[in-house]
């Protein structure tokens, strides 16, 4: 009999091309994951029309929706666990997880910021924020950064990083594409070195 497969949920806030890449790894046969769920912080996003398009469930999780922020949280728990789910990938998620599930799954729920961390993270420094920042500094090189969420913004263990020089011609709007590309690349091979247990 042959194992399954680590069962994963992506939770976006966008585009969803950080959740593409992954849907595009698991084809490839480079992620050893079935991707059961896609959570989205807002209807507008264009990640569920991706999902839509892979036949993945989705779901909108507006934690304002429930009387508290604990009941929030049970309740995203509770469908996390009712579909199984083994391991969280954030993927241009905007909002802080809940409590209750950042504990359930401690060690097991990643994100991909487009900074090298620690510099450049927390509340407020997401998208071109983080690039305009970069470029402002004078910084040589940026690059993204997955590491494995807790209750604070931006601050669990980093777990790899990519450099990516910054160019003196670059906007914001340059930079982040070339750091965008080498997301796309490396959140793959990090979830699965994570479920290969390759971070201890």
């Amino acid at each position: 009999m042959t194992s399954r497969k680590p069962r994963l949920a992506v939770f976006l806030s966008g585009g969803g091309t950080g959740f593409q890449s992954i849907v595009d790894a698991t084809k490839r046969g480079d992620l050893s994951a079935d991707i059961i769920w896609v959570v989205s912080s807002t209807k507008k996003a264009y990640g569920l029309e991706r999902a839509a398009k892979e036949g993945i469930e989705s779901f909108v999780f507006r934690a304002k929706k429930y009387e508290t922020p604990e009941q929030a949280g049970d309740v995203l728990l509770d469908k996390l666990k009712e579909r199984g789910i083994d391991y969280i990938a954030l993927a241009g998620y905007l909002r802080l997880l809940p409590a209750e599930v950042v504990r359930a799954y401690a060690g097991r729920i990643t994100n991909i910021h487009p900074a090298l961390l620690p510099k450049y993270g927390g509340k407020g420094m997401y998208g071109h924020h983080v690039h305009e920042a970069v470029i402002a500094a004078g910084d040589k090189e940026s690059g993204p950064t997955v590491h494995l969420v807790d209750e604070i913004y931006d601050n669990g263990r980093i777990l790899e990083q990519v450099r990516v020089p910054v160019q003196q011609s670059d906007t914001p709007d340059t930079l982040a594409a070339r750091v965008l590309a080498e997301e796309h690349k490396l959140y793959p091979k990090v979830l699965q070195k994570l479920i290969d247990g390759e971070y201890q």
